[in-house]
């Protein structure tokens, strides 16, 4: 093939993504230099604190990131270089030896970002340039701008907001208000307080609220006071927002009395039925949110996660690492049944709801206008593509369902939902991603060619809607 008479762009260029004039000007002029505010992640907060230096980019690359390990595995790699005992050398030329397999993954292209917005290397990985780039990436890392706020700094960060269990005592939180100039700020994820299907690490887990909150928990009130308890010490240290992680929303039809027996079987000791089980995540849920609510709180729910899989793995790796799932789960019917137990009693905080099916990006994006209220722009947001879906097909999915069905202009766009500070690029593909999408439709003759309207919208999404929203 002549690729002289091929108009061949320059794989990850400056103008990557970007298929006209218009996008290239939003995307340059406007989306590019705007600060990340990353109002969801799951950075742990005590590298923060410390300032940890990484040893090796095996150590800031592939630890934890079950993304790469899945696709490892895939390519036939034994766990021992994957989770296992193998030097930090031979882990990484095992991943070099997989990227080329990555083609057409979203990993091939954040492989590469990564490497270029981080370390200035604009090499191909493969197991050829491996030990050479391994090699290059540790000397950078011994030095002081690679440090975990520094890497922050760098990737001109100005918010990030962990994700943190209520028994946690934030103390790494405390430390970063007054050493670190980025705003740290705890999100408060209580999903271990409803998690009653095992029932004795549900006890030992009741044991330690207890411990923490200060609070003898013998009853759904008890509970519930020492959750708050936990919420106003949350508040105290900057949260802002809450989390939960879902199959699906649970909305079942008991009482509260009915949820106090049910709570007080399981302290007994006694697995529950799976009516059950629901019946008390309902009403934990719904008492929860009515506090976020007096808070000023938003509340997030990541629904659609179909999670541990694989029982082998399970039991030889523990969860959260690479055998999870979309699921198909239905949404519609108990989601709105829930969100109108709040708003019925106009107790509906501030809520966004990310989706993992694709085939339910309309039912959310019709789901949120159901409750946006005029009080606040909106107030009930369809977060953006997260997990599996956030990727290029999977962004532009949720963006065009949010387009059509609501308003994109008040949309709080991306967030990393990552555990690598590696993953920073991920905003720039994000922008890249809706500067395309828009540049597209006025050349379409979709949209006007209005730069002040184009680039004030664009801005807002990439970061004036969140600081808004949050109000950080």
């Amino acid at each position: 093939m002549n690729t002289k008479q091929v108009d061949i762009k320059e794989f990850l260029g400056s103008n990557f993504l970007l298929e006209n004039e218009i996008a290239i000007e939003l995307y340059h002029g406007f989306a590019k230099e705007m600060p990340i505010i990353d109002y969801h992640c799951h950075l742990p907060p005590e590298d923060l604190a410390l300032d940890r230096h990484f040893k090796s980019i095996t150590e800031i690359w592939l630890e934890g990131d079950h993304y790469k390990w899945r696709a490892m595995r895939a390519n036939g790699v034994s766990e021992r270089f994957i989770t296992g005992n193998a030097s930090d050398k031979d882990k990484f030329i095992h991943w070099a030896t997989t990227v080329p397999y990555t083609l057409r993954n979203p990993l091939y292209h954040w492989t590469h970002l990564e490497l270029r917005r981080y370390f200035d290397i604009n090499e191909i990985l493969n197991e050829h340039s491996a030990e050479r780039i391994f090699e290059d990436a540790n000397s950078q890392l011994n030095t002081a701008a690679f440090t975990a706020r520094n890497i922050l700094r760098k990737m001109n960060v100005e918010v990030v907001c962990t994700t943190d269990d209520p028994a946690h005592s934030l103390q790494s939180h405390i430390r970063l208000k007054s050493e670190f100039e980025v705003k740290v700020l705890p999100t408060f994820r209580p999903d271990k307080a409803y998690a009653v299907e095992d029932v004795p690490a549900y006890l030992k887990y009741i044991e330690q609220l207890s411990e923490v909150s200060e609070t003898p928990i013998d009853s759904l009130d008890s509970l519930l006071e020492a959750l708050s308890k936990r919420i106003d010490f949350f508040k105290e240290q900057g949260c802002k927002l809450a989390d939960h992680g879902l199959e699906r929303m649970y909305y079942e039809k008991t009482t509260y009395a009915e949820a106090q027996g049910i709570f007080l079987k399981v302290m007994g000791g006694n697995a529950l039925i799976n009516e059950e089980s629901e019946k008390f995540k309902y009403v934990v849920l719904l008492e929860l949110c009515k506090l976020y609510n007096k808070q000023g709180w938003t509340q997030q729910f990541h629904l659609g996660a179909l999670r541990n899989t694989n029982s082998r793995m399970m039991d030889t790796l523990g969860p959260d690492t690479g055998f999870d799932s979309i699921g198909d789960f239905g949404q519609a019917e108990s989601l709105a049944g829930f969100l109108n137990q709040l708003d019925s009693s106009n107790e509906l905080a501030k809520t966004i709801i990310y989706n993992l099916n694709p085939g339910d990006n309309e039912v959310i994006a019709t789901m949120i206008g159901n409750f946006n209220d005029g009080s606040i722009p909106g107030k009930v947001q369809f977060g953006s593509g997260w997990w599996f879906l956030d990727q290029k097909n999977g962004m532009e999915r949720q963006l065009n369902a949010l387009s059509n069905m609501g308003l994109l202009s008040r949309f709080v766009g991306m967030l990393t939902d990552s555990r690598s500070f590696m993953s920073y690029p991920r905003h720039e593909y994000f922008r890249r991603i809706l500067c395309n999408l828009i540049g597209r439709d006025v050349v379409n003759g979709e949209l006007p060619l209005d730069m002040e309207l184009l680039s004030k919208t664009v801005k807002n999404i990439c970061y004036h809607n969140a600081k808004e929203y949050f109000q950080f």
